[in-house]
C-alpha cells in the first residue's frame, strides 16, 4: 500500500530526504523551480558523485516564458529539433524570469547558502537542468535509484513542487511508489522527455545568474558598490523631483532605459510611496 504525503502527518521532505541519502543519482520532475527552494535537498544531493549516472537530474516543466515564445514553440512541427539560435534566445529569455526570482523578498544566509552549492553542484556536474519545451508539463515527480534487489527505484509521485510550500506545507497531496514495474515505468516516461530534441539544457545559465547575483561568493570591490549606490541615488533624486514636477526630462543627458524607468515610476508611485519602496530595491542592486 503506498504512503500518503500531505505535509500534515506525513512530510514530504522528510521522505525525500531519507531517500536520497540511500540513493546514487535522482531524477527530479516538476512544473515550477525556485532556486531558492532547491536549499531543502542541496545538502544531501551533495553525496552524490557527479557525473552520468551520478548525479541528479532536474527537468522543468511549466516555467513561465514570454508568450510570442511560447507561441513560436507550439507552432514548429513536432518533427522539428530547436535550433542553436532559438535555444540562446530562450535561454536568455528565461535567465530573466530567474534573475527576478532573487529580487523577491529579503535575502537570508540559508538562501545564499543553498545557491552557492546549486551552483558548486551543476559545476561539478552532480546536478543538470533542463528545461522541457514541447509542451506544457505539469507533473511532479520524484525518483530515486538505489543499490536495492527489491526496491531499486523509489518514486514519489503528486502535486509538491520543489518549493517551501510544495515540500513543507499543507495543500498537497503524494504518494510513494515502490513497486518495480510501475517505478521502471516511471522512469522511461522521464527518460523520453529528458532526452526530446525539445528539451534544452540551462545548468551553465543558472550558474551564471547565481555567480553574478548577491548570492556570488565573489567580493565585490568596495569603488564599486560606491558607484552603483551614486547611480541610484542619482536616478532616486532625478525621479523624486521628476514626480513633484519639478524637473524636465530633456533637461538631464540619460540613456533611454533610464528615462523609460523615470517614466514608468511616476505612473506606478506618489512621491511619498517611491521612497518607501526604494530602500529594498536598492539593497538588492548592492549586496556583493
Amino acid at each position: 500500500m503506498p504512503h500518503i504525503f500531505d505535509n500534515i502527518e506525513n512530510y514530504l521532505h522528510e521522505a525525500l530526504e531519507k531517500s536520497i541519502k540511500n540513493s546514487y543519482r535522482a531524477d527530479f520532475c516538476i512544473g515550477y523551480f525556485n532556486l531558492r527552494g532547491w536549499k531543502y535537498l542541496a545538502d544531501h544531493i551533495e553525496n552524490y558523485q557527479g557525473g552520468d549516472k551520478n548525479n541528479c537530474r532536474l527537468l522543468i516543466g511549466m516555467q513561465k516564458l514570454p508568450v510570442d515564445n511560447v507561441r513560436f514553440i507550439y507552432k514548429k512541427d513536432e518533427s522539428e529539433s530547436i535550433d542553436d539560435k532559438t535555444a540562446v534566445y530562450l535561454k536568455k529569455k528565461l535567465a530573466q524570469e530567474f534573475r527576478e526570482q532573487l529580487t523577491i523578498g529579503f535575502p537570508t544566509q540559508d538562501d545564499e547558502n543553498g545557491l552557492r552549492l546549486l551552483s558548486k553542484q551543476i559545476k561539478e556536474k552532480k546536478v543538470t537542468i533542463k528545461l522541457f519545451l514541447k509542451h506544457q508539463l505539469h507533473a511532479k515527480l520524484y525518483l530515486l535509484y538505489r543499490f536495492d534487489d527489491y526496491y531499486p527505484i523509489i518514486g514519489y509521485l503528486g502535486s509538491s513542487n520543489l518549493t517551501f510550500s510544495g515540500l513543507k506545507k499543507q495543500g498537497e497531496l503524494n504518494i510513494d511508489v515502490n513497486d518495480s514495474d510501475s517505478s521502471k515505468k516511471l522512469s522511461l516516461w522521464f527518460e523520453d522527455r529528458w532526452e526530446d530534441r525539445r528539451c534544452i539544457d540551462i545548468s551553465d545559465e543558472l550558474v551564471d545568474i547565481i555567480d553574478n547575483s548577491w548570492a556570488s561568493e565573489k567580493i565585490m570591490p568596495p569603488y564599486h558598490i560606491y558607484l552603483k549606490i551614486a547611480k541610484k541615488l542619482m536616478i532616486r533624486q532625478i525621479i523624486y523631483r521628476y514626480l513633484n514636477k519639478k524637473i524636465n526630462l530633456n533637461t538631464y543627458i540619460l540613456f533611454s532605459f533610464n528615462k523609460f524607468q523615470i517614466s514608468y515610476s511616476s505612473k506606478k508611485y506618489s512621491s511619498d510611496s517611491f521612497n518607501d519602496s526604494f530602500s529594498s530595491k536598492l539593497y538588492f542592486s548592492t549586496k556583493p
